[in-house]
């Protein structure tokens, strides 16, 4: 998956189908808070995140306390956003249902 920087255009496009997901004002990076029931939930979720993290070589920022995770999202290599921010926000959304 690229790592090129997406253009404003591309980034406005691929967050208008990611719900939840806001821009942050520099447009470098991509932010969400998410709710679960309780601290287990909240956890397989992460589990699923940092083994998808693996598998992309793509790391997300995130804090957690109890039943809510934070995620922020960007390639720190090219200084922006790009397309693996992008799948990863998808992927999160999907994994937290």
């Amino acid at each position: 998956m690229s790592r090129t920087p997406l253009t404003r255009e591309e980034t406005t496009t691929a967050l208008a189908a990611l719900s939840g997901w806001a821009l942050s004002e520099d447009h470098k990076s991509i932010r969400k808070d998410f709710k679960f029931r309780d601290f287990n939930a909240a956890f397989a979720f992460m589990t699923r995140i940092a083994l998808l993290a693996e598998k992309l070589d793509h790391h997300p920022e995130w804090f957690n306390v109890y039943n809510k995770v934070e995620i922020t999202l960007t390639t720190h290599s090219a200084k922006g956003l790009t397309a693996l921010d992008m799948r990863m926000a998808q992927l999160a959304n999907e994994y937290a249902g």
